[in-house]
């Protein structure tokens, strides 16, 4: 457990690594990486819910580790049966269950189909059901009423493609004991041109899930700046530059009120993400 400076305790301080190379990546590969993160002094590692049992996986990350938290950002209620996570949480022992965060999140329309109905609704269902402790769980939260059943139901949010006033808004509406963990995509390429062009390659993937769009329409971007990937999405959402630039955006989500933030970083350029994240972890993990 992380402790901030207010004296609240938090499932999780500092600065996390999301990354799908974790979970799909070589499994054997991926306990190397995460063994790396931990020796760089990164306190999270948040992996995806892309398809498939993700138990597994967790357990070769806590046992790659020794002290970091492996949290999943997030698992599908749709894809993942209530019951199928809490026999696996059930069956860990209490030092395992200390060090892993269980991010939920509802899917997205286009993806899941038609069983997509009622939100809201449906994820108060699986917490009714869920035998994690609230202090082990969280919610993916964009909106305020998601945000408002994180706040009654679990420790707090992992938020996913969102910007610094995202995050001042979800502490706002969490209140101050809350978890607010937001996720922070970044580019390491000072060359604009170039790092708008792999982050809005990125972007793209995501630019047809209302989830994300009703949210970037939310925070007052315009119609017209989500259809195009317009220069002013891109860089609100997804940081690009040195690593002085990325660390101010990171010290923007603070100040907004997170208490941890994970950086993911996008592939593309020369610099591979393993390579970016040993170029970040002295000013990103610093004390």
């Amino acid at each position: 457990m992380g402790e901030l400076d207010t004296g609240r305790t938090v499932p999780v301080a500092g600065t996390g690594i999301w990354s799908a190379a974790l979970r799909y990546g070589d499994p054997a590969q991926a306990a190397e990486l995460a063994a790396e993160c931990e020796e760089l002094g990164y306190t999270a590692l948040w992996v995806p819910d892309g398809g498939g049992e993700p138990f597994a996986d967790l357990d070769r990350l806590v046992a790659a580790t020794r002290t970091v938290t492996v949290a999943t950002g997030v698992l599908n209620v749709w894809a993942q049966p209530v019951e199928s996570a809490n026999a696996w949480w059930a069956a860990r022992p209490q030092a395992d269950r200390d060090r892993v965060l269980l991010g939920l999140g509802i899917g997205h329309g286009p993806r899941v189909g038609p069983r997509w109905t009622r939100p809201l609704a449906t994820m108060r269902d699986y917490l009714d059901e869920f035998e994690v402790p609230p202090a082990r769980r969280c919610l993916a939260a964009l909106g305020p009423r998601m945000l408002e059943l994180a706040g009654a139901r679990t420790c707090g949010t992992h938020t996913y493609l969102v910007t610094p006033e995202h995050t001042a808004a979800a502490r706002q509406t969490l209140g101050p004991s809350a978890f607010v963990a937001p996720e922070q995509g970044v580019v390491l390429e000072s060359d604009p041109a170039t790092a708008r062009e792999i982050a809005r390659a990125e972007l793209a993937r995501y630019a047809t899930l209302p989830n994300y769009t009703t949210n970037w329409l939310r925070l007052g971007f315009t119609e017209s700046d989500v259809e195009s990937l317009s220069d002013r999405l891109v860089d609100a959402l997804v940081v690009w530059g040195d690593v002085e630039t990325i660390t101010r955006r990171l010290d923007e989500h603070r100040a907004a009120g997170a208490d941890h933030v994970c950086v993911q970083v996008i592939r593309g350029g020369d610099v591979e993400p393993r390579e970016a994240w040993r170029l970040l972890a002295d000013a990103l993990v610093r004390a």
